[in-house]
């Protein structure tokens, strides 16, 4: 279906953000571990998140949608798949990522397969990581992608895993790691990258009961500096049990992203909801960016003010902690006065597409003057009317839909804002961005 705008009418006014999609997947994985009954309020039912609790389903969790919260009994630790196949996470890299080690914890094998973009994602070295663990996986492919085989059997002991892919396979370890049979002690090698979503997860398995978590930094041996080369970091998880807990989850930064650009592009007012300014998600980090490009910012407890007068000026950032603030910052500077250069997200190379070449495909679709890097790249304002494609990515299709509010554009694919963000239309609206699927 194709993405495009139906009207544009006084911007601004008062919304609530989505909640996370980060915290809604953990949420239900760590409730669907712990010992007792969880009610998890203010969930996020989005594709991707549905697809952790399918799975979670299948490994032994009692989950029913009560009126006004999600029912979790757990399994306290207790896994067994119950299903004759694989298990389908549809397009969810997030469920797949943190799944494979808790699926080690089943007394049975467990398949985890998706769609044909899930089946791109590498997983090689996650399930490297695992192997010292005496946790067993095969890709069927024997690509290191999914469909992935995991075998029952979680010793735990040492083990470290490079930083600079995806902390997700951080946190995998981290959430599997207390229910092992001896706990983990994990290495993070250099470069330790979207360092933010491991303390969201550490952050959330203190909820339900985590303590005996200990996170080190060191120094290489032989190394005399403290440069980023020679940095390692340590956690050490012993042996311990999830408690079910009554647990409210937050409003997400990366999808209050989009609500907060409409304003900085267009200029108005807008109080987004639900948005705290205590949050470990990384992507609050949009609010710095929007304040450095010239919109006002003012933080309170649980909401987030903006103003713009919609002249905004390039900047240069490095997203290297929130790389998923990437195609709306380049968004930004696309819409922007000026020169911007977006470092740091080499690792939004292994996305749901490769984000950064997808990204500045589909700019330069729409006349947009920029230059490719490695890690990022460079956008020169100025864009004008076209078509272009979501390659199924729902940010690209809600970052892009932004530029509708000076240029006619249309997004192929559109629909994929369902995958993080199932309200995103009847929200923006709420804001006076009316979209349309045709």
């Amino acid at each position: 279906m194709i993405l495009k705008v139906k009207n544009i009418s006084n911007i601004g006014g008062e919304v609530k953000a989505p909640p996370s999609k980060s915290y809604s997947h953990r949420a239900v994985i760590l409730a669907s571990l712990a010992k007792g009954t969880s009610k998890l309020y203010d969930m996020l039912f989005s594709e991707d998140t549905l697809a952790s609790i399918r799975v979670c389903k299948a490994l032994g969790a009692q989950i029913n949608k009560k009126d006004g919260y999600l029912e979790v009994i757990g399994t306290n630790g207790r896994l067994h798949n119950s299903c004759d196949g694989p298990i389908d996470l549809a397009n969810s890299g997030t469920t797949l990522r943190l799944m494979t080690s808790v699926s080690a914890l089943s007394d049975n094998e467990v398949i985890l397969t998706g769609d044909e973009s899930l089946k791109t994602r590498p997983m090689g070295l996650l399930m490297d990581a695992l192997k010292p663990l005496g946790v067993e996986t095969e890709s069927l492919n024997g690509d290191d992608k999914a469909p992935i085989l995991i075998k029952p059997g979680y010793l735990g002991g040492e083990t470290n895993i490079m930083g600079n892919v995806s902390s997700q396979f951080i946190s995998s370890i981290l959430i599997s790691a207390p229910l092992s049979k001896c706990g983990v002690n994990l290495y993070v090698l250099p470069e330790f990258k979207s360092k933010p979503y491991v303390y969201m997860t550490w952050d959330i398995m203190r909820k339900f009961g985590i303590r005996s978590v200990k996170a080190y930094y060191l120094k290489h041996d032989s190394c005399n500096q403290e440069h980023q080369s020679c940095r390692i970091d340590e956690f050490k998880i012993k042996k311990q049990e999830y408690i079910a807990c009554d647990y409210t989850v937050e409003g997400d930064y990366s999808s209050a992203s989009y609500l907060l650009a409409l304003i900085a592009i267009n200029g108005g007012s807008a109080r987004v909801k639900n948005l705290f300014r205590t949050s470990k998600q990384g992507d609050k980090f949009i609010l710095d960016i929007l304040q450095r490009m010239g919109a006002t910012i003012v933080r309170g407890d649980d909401y987030v003010e903006i103003t713009s007068k919609g002249n905004l000026k390039a900047i240069d950032v490095d997203l290297s902690n929130a790389p998923d603030l990437l195609i709306t910052v380049a968004v930004l500077a696309a819409m922007a006065e000026g020169t911007t250069n977006i470092t740091g997200v080499a690792h939004a190379r292994v996305k749901e597409t490769d984000r950064i070449d997808t990204t500045c495909r589909e700019l330069e679709k729409l006349g947009c003057c920029l230059e490719e890097h490695e890690d990022g790249m460079s956008i020169t304002g100025g864009v004008s009317s076209g078509v272009v494609d979501s390659h199924g990515d729902h940010r690209l299709a809600m970052a892009f839909s932004l530029i509708g509010l000076k240029h006619d554009i249309k997004i192929t694919n559109g629909e994929i804002f369902d995958v993080s963000f199932p309200d995103f239309i009847e929200t923006m609206a709420k804001l006076g961005f009316e979209l349309e699927l045709v």
